[in-house]
């Protein structure tokens, strides 16, 4: 039967009865003991077999997935177990997980009272986006005898998607707001009129703007009258992630390409939030998976659907089709977050006049990486020459990242320079700085 299974305890009892079947010909009075044992055992698997197969839908078994996995974080995975049988029951959970996670030893062992239930939990850790399959969830029931198993299967072939992460929107919303009460006292700079909306012409008073009169209604009132503006209250950010060979890096797992999707999608949430408006575009050697710039309330899983979506071969990426996409594409003042990776300054010069092509239209902000493996380095005590010639080599790269840095300050150009794991909240620290400051 499909549904039988021997146990260990059953083959160490008849190695025993062998031993002893052995023993008796040097001592045939042992030969009885021996018939004796082997007829127990064989009386004891009938009667496993009969108890454990005797009761109908004596196990039930349930494993309750989320709607979608949330890609680089932790997902919880419940299973429900209800025993029927009326004994204690030992049970063996092996849930068929999807083959992405490389588990060839998952199992769980649990001890169920009789006709109770119990409910366990394990964690998946999903580290690319797509589709994961998951298998039959297998329950192997052992009565106290021990002997045999019953074998039950249940949800054979669930299908279950990676989406950007999502799971910790939440607590990134909480975080923004308390930052927001943090910035409250940057001083804000003089802002392009791009960030202004006309709101109404009033009276001039004592300490407005000269700049702002309006002459024309001056000149039919006889009074000085000037034109009030307020802020703009949806400003518009874009989001550009480069797909190309620089983002194909992992660390922990996670490629930068994938740090930067839930980069995206963590302030997307944040931007919409704030009342703003946000869109994404994906490009290598071209312009892919774009939505446009929007608020309305289905912005953020469109978002999250061309997150998802988001297919590369590691191409290099042409930064000329990219200049040329976003001039035609965005046609107002935006704040553009260019997320790509820059190893040394060489790479950013050949890239640098289309960076100040789009910087001279726009508010644009280059995120990059730290190396975390070069970081670990520089932090320890090198003992050797072959650990101090390594620090070395450390300390050239990290050099040549901060020189990346004051070359695009040089031309106006903002930048966020951080390690991966950390990408989420800097990004956002940048956004709520640069809205407080009021400088787009």
């Amino acid at each position: 039967m499909k549904a039988l299974y021997l146990n260990n305890r059953l083959f160490f009892a008849l190695i025993l009865a062998g031993i002893i079947y052995v023993l008796a010909f040097f001592f045939p009075i042992l030969i009885w003991l021996a018939h004796v044992v082997l007829i127990l055992i064989l009386i004891l698997a009938f009667v496993d077999y009969h108890i454990l197969f005797k009761v109908r839908d004596a196990i039930k078994a349930q494993r309750i997935l989320p709607e979608k996995l949330s890609n680089g974080d932790q997902n919880p995975v419940r299973i429900d177990v209800k025993s029927n049988y009326p004994f204690k029951t030992r049970i063996k959970i092996i849930d068929e997980i999807p083959f992405q996670f490389q588990k060839r030893d998952f199992f769980i062992q649990k001890q169920l009272e009789a006709k109770s239930e119990i409910s366990m939990q394990y964690i998946l850790e999903p580290k690319e986006r797509g589709e994961y399959s998951f298998g039959s969830l297998n329950v192997y029931a052992n009565s106290p005898i021990g002997f045999v198993a019953k074998r039950f299967q249940f949800q054979k072939d669930a299908l279950l998607p990676s989406y950007p992460s999502f799971i910790h929107l939440r607590k990134y919303e909480l975080m923004a707001l308390q930052n927001e009460f943090q910035l409250g006292g940057i001083k804000k700079i003089r802002k392009l009129g791009h960030t202004m909306e006309f709101e109404q012409i009033r009276e001039y008073v004592q300490g407005d703007d000269i700049r702002s009169i309006n002459w024309k209604a001056t000149s039919k009132t006889n009074r000085l009258m000037i034109n009030q503006y307020q802020d703009e209250k949806s400003q518009r950010i874009v989001m550009l992630i480069d797909k190309g060979r620089t983002m194909k890096m992992p660390f922990n797992g996670l490629s930068l390409l994938d740090y930067s999707i839930n980069a995206t999608m963590a302030l997307s949430h944040i931007i919409l939030k704030k009342g703003d408006r946000a869109g994404m575009m994906a490009f290598s050697k071209k312009m892919e998976n774009r939505v446009p710039v929007d608020n309305k309330s289905g912005q953020l899983r469109k978002i999250s659907e061309a997150l998802y979506n988001i297919q590369t071969n590691f191409f290099e990426s042409d930064y000329n089709r990219l200049y040329q996409d976003v001039k035609f594409s965005l046609n107002q003042r935006s704040l553009v977050l260019l997320f790509t990776n820059f190893e040394t300054l060489d790479a950013l010069n050949r890239q640098i006049k289309y960076l100040r092509g789009i910087a001279k239209n726009h508010l644009l902000v280059v995120v990059f990486f730290k190396n975390a493996e070069i970081n670990a380095l520089l932090k320890t005590n090198p003992e050797s020459i072959q650990e101090i010639y390594d620090e070395i080599i450390a300390e050239k790269f990290e050099f040549e990242k901060k020189l990346i840095i004051q070359e695009l300050k040089k031309y106006g150009i903002y930048s966020v320079y951080t390690l991966p794991e950390n990408l989420n909240i800097d990004v956002i620290n940048k956004y709520l700085e640069i809205k407080a400051r009021g400088i787009l």
